[in-house]
């Protein structure tokens, strides 16, 4: 979400925009992106990925910028291979810019500053980590397999809580390894987590606590959530090809777009 209210989402295909009057429209089209991030210029971030079929059996890339004022440009033109490939941009950032990912090989939480520094902030023996979110002062909790973890701007890491999916078979098409998947985080540190496989949206206090807060219905999951500046929760649901938005407002009141 911008500072204007507007809420982006990503279908695979189109990147949508749904606007405070809930006028629903395609902000990019045509681009594969399974990650956003807006920073505090409103700038929208995302990626275009592509396969090039099984003749070459090769995956390329590129990387785009679409600006407050509508022009939009890539920042890191097509290339081959994946975007973690490279590490050199990610969605994942807090106020001052900074970017954060997972080294799998090092099994380490690295971190690159705006000034292009990069440092190590944590190593663990994380299993696999699968969902990484920041918070603008910088507390990183991320989704290592079912479990949520924080890793502390001192480099501490906690596990706040285990198991989060209790459906221990994943629901629909979901693998295992999808059971948990999107989350964010308040300015309280309470975590919010997209559990797939239990069709739930659960709240994750400080101290562990687990709170049901939403609930998908039907053949719906939900694979992401983002707060609005009123605590209002927007996240996003996923059924076979169909995505939408359902948003959950401070009283529990639902409306879906």
């Amino acid at each position: 979400m911008d500072s204007k209210g507007n809420v982006y989402y990503t279908d695979l295909k189109h990147v949508w925009k749904i606007s405070p009057d809930v006028t629903k429209s395609i902000a990019v089209r045509n681009v594969h992106t399974h990650e956003l991030h807006i920073d505090r210029e409103d700038n929208l971030y995302g990626e275009h990925l592509w396969y090039e079929g099984e003749a070459t059996d090769k995956w390329g890339h590129r990387v785009w910028r679409l600006r407050a004022d509508g022009k939009l440009t890539d920042i890191i033109p097509a290339r081959g291979g994946f975007r973690e490939d490279y590490n050199d941009v990610c969605f994942v950032r807090d106020r001052q810019g900074s970017q954060y990912w997972i080294d799998r090989t090092e099994k380490a939480v690295r971190m690159q500053s705006s000034d292009g520094m990069i440092r190590t902030l944590a190593v663990s023996n994380f299993r696999n980590v699968r969902w990484m979110t920041v918070t603008p002062g910088g507390i990183v909790f991320l989704v290592d397999l079912h479990d949520l973890v924080r890793v502390g701007r001192d480099g501490s890491v906690r596990t706040i809580a285990r198991n989060l999916a209790t459906n221990r078979r994943a629901f629909l098409f979901f693998t295992n390894e999808h059971a948990v998947m999107g989350l964010t985080a308040d300015e309280n540190e309470n975590v919010y987590v997209a559990v797939s496989a239990d069709q739930t949206v659960r709240k994750i206090t400080p101290d562990g606590r687990r709170i049901d807060v939403a609930k998908s219905k039907g053949p719906w999951a939900p694979t992401g959530v983002c707060i609005g500046p009123r605590g209002d929760l927007f996240i996003l649901e996923y059924a076979g090809t169909s995505v939408r938005v359902m948003k959950v407002d401070g009283d529990g009141n639902v409306t879906r777009y």
